[in-house]
């Protein structure tokens, strides 16, 4: 497995959340993405980025899309399966 940030992921690849650096957050952020579903082991794929900037990303997580700013998606570790 390699970790790599969601923000680095590349489109269309599902990754297992790893870590989260909460303390990387704010507590309202931190909250907002716990109550959307981002925590340790949930599965995660980047859908599309904005074209300037690349902020905000869609991801889906679970059955719902999401949009996650990239200072938020940066504190998010993910494990990519190797092939």
């Amino acid at each position: 497995m390699i970790l790599v940030s969601l923000d680095d992921l590349p489109l269309r690849q599902s990754a297992l959340i790893a870590a989260i650096n909460w303390s990387a957050l704010s507590p309202a952020d931190a909250k907002r993405l716990r109550e959307l579903g981002f925590d340790e082991g949930v599965t995660v794929e980047p859908l599309h980025r904005a074209p300037f900037g690349r902020d905000p990303i869609a991801c889906k997580v679970g059955r719902m899309t999401i949009a996650v700013r990239r200072a938020h998606a940066s504190a998010i570790e993910v494990e990519v399966p190797v092939s």
